[in-house]
């Protein structure tokens, strides 16, 4: 049996002053904390990218769980912003953290769903292949491609990475698994000539009806019942939406963990954030995991705490 060991995060020391960068748009503080919920947004240096970021939350996941870099069996990096269209950014971070030849390395080209797709695919990998250890990482620093002008993405996103050990003896154990695309409405959330450029509207009303639909079916899926779950970690698109789907799907809101307000909404990196102060409190049995955005796409699953401490 394999699943979640241990994790790991990056995030960037630069931080930008929400409201100050507000004051551009008339923008006032009661919305900087009521509807999109950031107050603060870490951004990587200019010179920092995706392969930087990865290494440190790798280098910190290795530090802290005493991982023998030789045991890694593979690594999985998600991320929709590589360094260079070639190589991948895996096997950048492969090189410089001197992993061996036998370790498998690919890239998944997802957003804010990656970490639980990241979660299945890695899972399954491993269990198919008879490999002990992997890692997932997700580094997507989305102020390589946000205008600063843009007052629907300037105030939302920030930069981070988080890196996962999977292996035996786990913490939680994962599944089942929900998944999803609404590919006609791929345009909402796109890049044009380097820039992103989001339909807040569109993206909204996406993640207000299909997400609560989508814990319906997981809930029912894993026979279980909404009081059996200890915590949902949704992804942090922003404190309006999570709300929102806290509200529709009928989730008890001292259940739903929210944290991106001294950091932003860190695409991929969200949810494995906040489930890294999950991971030592023994009263959370059992999690729900929901991330959902860019396809338009989105994925959940179950995690089960499988009695094992950490360290």
């Amino acid at each position: 049996m394999i699943g979640i060991r241990d994790i790991a995060a990056y995030i960037p020391p630069r931080r930008v002053d929400n409201a100050t960068a507000a004051a551009r748009f008339e923008v006032d503080e009661a919305f900087l904390e009521r509807k999109l919920g950031v107050l603060q947004r870490s951004v990587a240096e200019v010179d920092e990218h995706s392969s930087d970021m990865a290494l440190k939350a790798l280098r910190s996941l290795c530090e802290q769980s005493s991982l023998d870099t030789s045991k890694i069996g593979v690594l999985v990096v998600v991320t929709q912003n590589p360094d260079v269209n070639l190589p991948h950014v895996s096997a950048i971070v492969h090189g410089k953290a001197g992993l061996p030849e036998t370790c498998a390395a690919f890239d998944i080209s997802l957003g804010c769903s990656g970490y639980v797709y990241g979660l299945s695919v890695i899972h399954a990998f491993m269990q198919a292949n008879g490999i002990s250890h992997g890692v997932l990482i997700t580094a997507d620093p989305y102020s390589k491609i946000v205008d600063d002008q843009d007052k629907a993405t300037s105030l939302l996103f920030g930069d981070a990475a988080s890196a996962t050990l999977i292996g035996p003896d786990p913490i939680f154990t994962l599944g089942p698994f929900s998944f999803g695309t609404r590919g006609a409405a791929h345009e909402a959330l796109i890049t044009r000539n380097g820039q992103l450029h989001m339909d807040g509207r569109e993206v909204f009303n996406f993640a207000a009806t299909g997400i609560p639909a989508d814990l319906a079916k997981l809930l029912t899926q894993a026979h279980l019942q909404l009081e059996d779950i200890d915590c949902f970690i949704l992804h942090q698109g922003s404190r309006y939406i999570v709300d929102t789907i806290t509200k529709r799907a009928g989730l008890p809101a001292e259940k739903v963990r929210f944290g991106m307000q001294g950091y932003g909404n860190t695409v991929s990196s969200s949810i494995p954030l906040l489930l890294r102060d999950e991971l030592d409190n023994q009263a959370i049995r059992q999690i729900i995991l929901s991330g959902f955005g860019v396809g338009l796409s989105w994925a959940s699953c179950v995690i089960k705490r499988n009695g094992v401490i950490r360290g």
